[in-house]
């Protein structure tokens, strides 16, 4: 008999949720064959077989939750799927048509053993359970022993009131009524410290109208988590400023029939941001940084994070040296990552080792928002929603003009204000001279 665990899967992913099995008792699985879906912190991976045979047990059910290392089933190396299925099906059967008839047997049989012991030993304990007692072995009759099994009780904790010390059905229905007991003590206790937690908890209230509860995956779990342990673990502020968006929607309209003839894929406003980020993120190295206990590690690449919303949380996936990347390679790689996103088929090397990260709720008409980091991370930048709005010109003059409020949030433990106003507005001088970003890009 073999046993399947979870195996390693990441250095920072030491559990998840099974989220499907994708095999069922009694099937046959061949070394490597994906066995379920597991539903990690950020990704989901299929775990495999590590032995050929027939599954003979699932120790867990879909929506556990398992660790690295936990036994989730187990593989009969020598097994056959369709043996082992119609003699588990016969003994099923078996067991329906003739229970009665069963215990029938055994309490026969007890009796019959009872008096052959009374006659062949009147006082004092037999030499089988002596013998049994050396060899550290339980002495109990087979209807004990079925009992003891439909209960789930291990017969070495049972004491005997025969005595001969074999124990018998009514020593087992007796341990099984005490452990009710205990139990129902224990779950008194329990009632009552939840009732109590019930009660001073403001997290979980009952409502005098209908609701719905519905437990949280294991991803918005884990969202939840660390954008907490991001605001608890940093010193996060955010900066804002608002870019004119003329000059690039200008360019854009103008190039992006040709963009798309020749590259195969459309030019976004996304790319331009990238861009913008990668050129400032050179000009002020302490935002493309993190922290690692009392040293500042400052990265010469450019991972760039881009966050991207799908059913079940918000996901970052990196779009790889950045800045080694032309206009379309951004277009692509943003694209490739956010279809990866959306089919469920990111691994966890994309989503590892980004050196800094852009969020753009615009996309949904957000206006205004404060970007949470991407911890180890140390700066965030925040894209919103194109607007009108009336702007001075330089001659004096009020236009109406495209414009774009964008946030930074930046780890102030190393960054300072200074540094992250001239960060951002070193973006908007990129985003509004596009020219000059095209050349130097």
């Amino acid at each position: 008999m073999k046993e399947i665990k979870v195996p390693e899967l990441a250095e920072s992913i030491t559990e998840g949720t099974i989220a499907e099995w994708l095999v069922k008792k009694g099937d046959q699985v061949e070394k490597g064959d994906p066995i379920l879906e597991l539903e990690t912190d950020k990704v989901n991976v299929e775990v495999n077989a590590d032995a050929g045979g027939v599954i003979t047990e699932l120790l867990k059910e879909a929506g556990d939750d398992v660790e690295v290392g936990d036994v989730i089933a187990k593989v009969d190396e020598n097994g056959e799927a369709s043996g082992e299925t119609a003699e588990e099906e016969s003994k099923g059967e078996e067991k329906q048509e003739a229970p009665q008839e069963e215990t029938k047997k055994a309490e026969e049989q007890d009796s019959q053993e009872t008096s052959s012991e009374k006659q062949a030993e009147p006082a004092g304990k037999s030499q089988a359970s002596d013998e049994g007692k050396d060899k550290g072995e339980v002495v109990a009759t087979p209807a004990a022993r079925k009992r003891a099994r439909e209960l789930g009780i291990d017969l070495s904790d049972i004491s005997a009131r025969d005595p001969l010390d074999r124990i018998r059905p009514e020593d087992v229905d007796s341990h099984a009524k005490d452990d009710s007991k205990e139990e129902a003590k224990s779950s008194g206790k329990q009632e009552a410290s939840k009732q109590q937690k019930k009660d001073t908890s403001s997290e979980k209230k009952e409502f005098d109208k209908p609701v719905v509860r519905e437990k949280m995956s294991r991803r918005r779990q884990t969202i939840a988590k660390r954008l907490v342990e991001a605001q608890q673990s940093s010193a996060m502020l955010t900066t804002f400023n608002e870019v004119d968006m003329t000059n690039v929607m200008e360019l854009r309209s103008q190039r992006k029939d040709a963009f798309l003839k020749k590259h195969d894929i459309k030019l976004g406003f996304m790319s331009f941001f990238t861009k913008a980020v990668v050129g400032a993120l050179k000009e002020f190295p302490l935002l493309n940084a993190e922290i690692q206990g009392d040293e500042v590690v400052m990265k010469q690449f450019y991972d760039i994070g881009m966050a991207v919303s799908t059913d079940e949380g918000l996901v970052v996936p990196v779009v790889r040296d950045a800045d080694r990347l032309d206009f379309a390679g951004i277009e692509n790689g943003i694209a490739t990552m956010a279809q990866k996103a959306r089919d469920k088929e990111l691994q966890l090397s994309d989503l590892q080792g980004g050196s800094f990260s852009i969020t753009n709720g615009g996309i949904f008409g957000s206006m205004l928002s404060t970007p949470i980091l991407n911890t180890p991370q140390v700066g965030i930048l925040g894209l919103h929603n194109i607007e009108k709005r009336p702007k001075v010109m330089p001659d004096d003059t009020i236009q109406a003009r495209p414009m774009m409020y964008i946030a930074l949030s930046y780890d102030h433990r190393i960054v300072d204000g200074k540094e992250a106003v001239q960060f951002l507005r070193r973006i908007k001088e990129m985003i509004e001279d596009p020219y000059d970003l095209l050349l130097e890009g």
